[in-house]
């Protein structure tokens, strides 16, 4: 029987990430994430959010494997971020009761800045700024011009501000 184990997620960081180094030089970033999910209140008719809580790491893995020092560096609590990973059942005894005890965590595999631009400096933390594409000048007559079927086309005008756009 074949299996799966893949997770999308978009949320916040609920707290900045903290990290450990490793005797043989590998290293993780933890950091707790938090997703919302919509669900109708039956009493007042209005939508609440939802959040679920979930822990995350991140690992150095490999000769280039970098992931635990970009999310050490360029994620802080509050940040929207999208992470892809696996789900991964940890598993201890408690101290004071003997019980045995689990929890689902995501290992991160990757990630991407879902903020915009917050602070003017642009960059990693905030997400960047988007700015269109200019067409194509063709100096030749005989060259057909883009008949807005291709790639070079401005995005359609976005409701609300510049920094409303999530790219």
């Amino acid at each position: 029987m074949a299996s799966f184990n893949k997770v999308v997620l978009v949320g916040r960081l609920t707290n900045d990430v903290e990290t450990r180094s490793f005797g043989n030089g590998g290293m993780v970033s933890k950091f707790r994430f938090a997703v919302n999910s919509r669900k109708k209140n039956s009493q007042t008719g209005n939508w609440e959010d939802e959040p679920m809580f979930i822990d995350c790491e991140a690992f150095n893995r490999g000769e280039f494997g970098k992931l635990a020092d970009r999310i050490r560096d360029y994620c802080k609590k509050g940040q929207q971020i999208l992470i892809e990973g696996k789900l991964h059942l940890e598993q201890w005894d408690d101290k004071t009761t003997g019980a045995k005890r689990s929890k689902h965590k995501v290992v991160v595999d990757n990630f991407e800045f879902m903020d915009t631009k917050q602070d003017g400096a642009g960059g990693p933390r905030g997400g960047g700024s988007y700015s269109p594409p200019t067409p194509r000048q063709n100096s030749n007559d005989d060259v057909p011009q883009d008949d807005g079927g291709g790639y070079d086309q401005q995005p359609p005008p976005a409701a609300g501000k510049e920094e409303d756009i999530p790219f």
